[in-house]
């Protein structure tokens, strides 16, 4: 964004303070006008075939800016991966611990990675980690939805489910 001595453009648009068009002329001249106000000429839409130019106080339109970004980015929501982490022998209690944990990351909008390990011959019985992964995504399907299918690497089994399942009515 160019200021007052820095547009290159022989005519502008011009726009002063009030927000008013005060028609196309040539670049003195408007740098005239604002200088006459206090204010400075700031180039909006240097794109247009004849650009424009706004008469404002600079300093003030750029806080007003970084105000505005400062506001959107704070309305924003950081999603996060928060990770579970069982094996295929894991207990009901321990599950129905994990599984409370589960639920209130998934309500606060965070994604939850469920991660199954499995340790030495625990890797010639697979099936009961998918059981458990299974078994927890079955319990938390009213609030999440799969957003990852169940996938192995190496010695670990995964799936990742988002909030905002198909919500069951009671």
């Amino acid at each position: 964004m160019r200021i007052n001595r820095e547009i290159r453009a022989p005519k502008v648009r011009v726009i002063d303070k009030d927000g008013e068009q005060a028609g196309v002329m040539l670049l003195g001249e408007a740098l005239m006008r604002a200088e006459t106000a206090g204010l400075d000429l700031v180039e909006i839409a240097p794109n247009a075939e004849i650009p424009v130019c706004r008469i404002i106080d600079y300093g003030k339109f750029r806080y007003q800016l970084t105000k505005k970004e400062k506001d959107s980015r704070k309305a924003q929501h950081q999603v996060k991966v928060k990770e579970i982490k069982i094996k295929p022998n894991t207990d009901d209690n321990d599950i129905n611990t994990k599984l409370k944990h589960s639920r209130d990351f998934l309500v606060k909008g965070d994604k939850v990675r469920i991660v199954c390990t499995f340790r030495g011959r625990e890797m010639l019985h697979t099936e009961l980690g998918f059981k458990a992964v299974q078994k927890m995504c079955e319990a938390l399907a009213d609030i999440a939805s799969i957003e990852a299918p169940l996938k192995m690497l190496g010695r670990s089994l995964s799936t990742v489910l988002a909030p905002g399942g198909t919500k069951k009515k009671v």
